[in-house]
């Protein structure tokens, strides 16, 4: 049998050996629920933003597998019970996404609003690996072996370097999709020293416990004195992605959109209202909102389903329905009043970022979220007045907020000790946990335009006086 290849723009091939593991995981590849993430894009809406930004989860999950057999390399051993971690690491690495829905965390909000257990990509991945046509692959190797590659991805059991790899806050999953939406999207910054990284990694005893009370030590990652500044430059990469791509205006605008759209089609399917949504009684869609439970219907969904879908829901007798596929259709977003950052402005003209400014600008952005939210109930319409984009992101957990020694990046020092980055770096040690708090309202809707305008200054007012 010849070695099976992918030419991915990343990694540029990507080889599949005849390895038992290798040979199975490609037949694994080859299965629906993987093929199908083909049709998931991996950045959602980002393309409306970025053009190239269109690569698929499918490309990615490649590339995790591939970056995971990269740091597995590190920690290789001939023991057969670390071959056998090893292996179920690699397989885990390979299926991590195969739950996401179209649109990816887009979705997943739609299931929080809702209570859809499937639209959450974890829980999917979850039955999937453990129950489907990837199980059958999975098992191939042993049995079992499927159900253990499933409790890795759900952090199950006792941790060990092996799960570092599929999930930490150095794991292969943020190093792939870093560097892959980075080149996709075609933003300039973000670059990371990769090669140097892996270069300067090693395998490290790191002591854990609870409080002041050590329990033992783990094996992790260790990042060797010579990668310091890679590390930083790493760390400031992923923070500086959120802002520019992941949390870009427009593609968070887009969500909002999306958002709301599907949070009625399914609203409108439980209250067997078919006929107002526009779709076909056997839609994947609908199909999917009529029993939100069942996994054949999950998997019948995909980001194509909703593009083709939009020229009949623009059709739709709902306002709504019709109103919002229409702005998808044609990217005929809402404006967006970034409203933190109005108030950041005024509040801290200077942006010093002092404890005691943050918490000023937070309480308002608080206080005007709430006003704006009694006003829209108020004014209502057959649409929301605003969509409400409230969002945090910390660029580096401390040890203080990690969930171990495991989900955080440890450095060895000239001395030979290992300490946590953040205690290394003064750079790490100085980001400030990004915010953002946006109002969405229609261009023509001078109404609420101007509401936005009078309560943000009346809040502003009430905080600097």
């Amino acid at each position: 049998m010849t070695n099976q290849r992918v030419r991915d723009p990343l990694h540029d091939l990507v080889p599949f050996s005849n390895s038992e593991l290798e040979k199975t995981l490609w037949s694994v590849i080859q299965t629906r629920p993987f093929q199908r993430l083909r049709r998931v894009k991996q950045l959602g809406f980002s393309d409306l933003v970025y053009p190239g930004a269109s690569h698929s989860r499918f490309a990615h999950s490649i590339g995790v597998f591939h970056t995971a057999r990269q740091l597995m390399e590190i920690i290789k051993s001939s023991k057969a019970e670390q071959e056998s971690k090893q292996q179920r690491a690699l397989a885990a690495a390979l299926v991590h996404d195969l739950g996401h829905g179209p649109f990816s965390h887009a979705f997943e909000k739609v299931g929080k609003r809702l209570n859809l257990k499937l639209s959450d990509h974890e829980n999917m991945s979850d039955i999937l690996v453990r129950d489907s046509e990837v199980t059958e692959k999975l098992n191939e190797l042993g049995s079992g072996f499927a159900n253990d590659v499933a409790d890795i991805l759900k952090k199950d059991g006792v941790k060990t370097v092996h799960h570092a790899v599929v999930s930490s806050q150095f794991d292969a999953d943020r190093l792939d999709y870093m560097m892959r939406d980075r080149l996709m999207s075609g933003t300039q910054h973000s670059a990371i020293d990769f090669p140097w990284l892996l270069a300067n990694l090693e395998i490290g005893s790191v002591p854990f416990g609870v409080d002041e009370k050590k329990l033992g030590e783990v094996e992790t990652f260790v990042l060797g004195p010579k990668a310091i500044y890679a590390a930083e430059q790493f760390v400031l990469g992923l923070f500086q992605l959120y802002p520019t791509v992941y949390f870009h205006k427009a593609t968070r605008g887009a969500e909002k959109i999306f958002t709301e759209l599907l949070v009625r089609i399914v609203e409108l399917a439980r209250d067997s209202e078919i006929k107002l949504i526009g779709l076909a009684k056997n839609h994947p869609l609908v199909e999917f909102a009529r029993h939100p439970e069942s996994t054949s219907a999950a998997l019948n969904l995909d980001d194509s389903v909703i593009w083709g879908a939009l020229p009949q829901l623009t059709e739709s007798p709902d306002p709504l329905v019709s109103e919002f596929s229409k702005r998808l259709r044609d990217r005929k977003l809402y404006k967006c009043c970034d409203v933190r950052i109005e108030v950041a402005h005024l509040i801290d003209p200077k942006s010093d970022g002092g404890d005691e400014a943050v918490e000023s600008i937070d309480k308002c952005c608080a206080a005007i979220n709430e006003k704006l939210t009694e006003w829209s109930a108020k004014n209502g319409m057959f649409r929301p007045r605003f969509l409400f984009d409230d969002e945090k992101r910390s660029p580096y957990k401390p040890v203080s907020q990690s969930n171990g020694p495991l989900d955080r990046i440890n450095i060895r020092t000239d001395g030979g000790s290992l300490v946590d980055l953040a205690e290394r770096s003064n750079v790490v040690a100085a980001l400030k946990t990004f915010k953002l708090y946006r109002v969405y309202v229609d261009r023509e809707d001078t109404e609420a335009t101007n509401a936005v305008k009078k309560i943000t200054a009346e809040e502003i007012e009430n905080v600097t006086h």
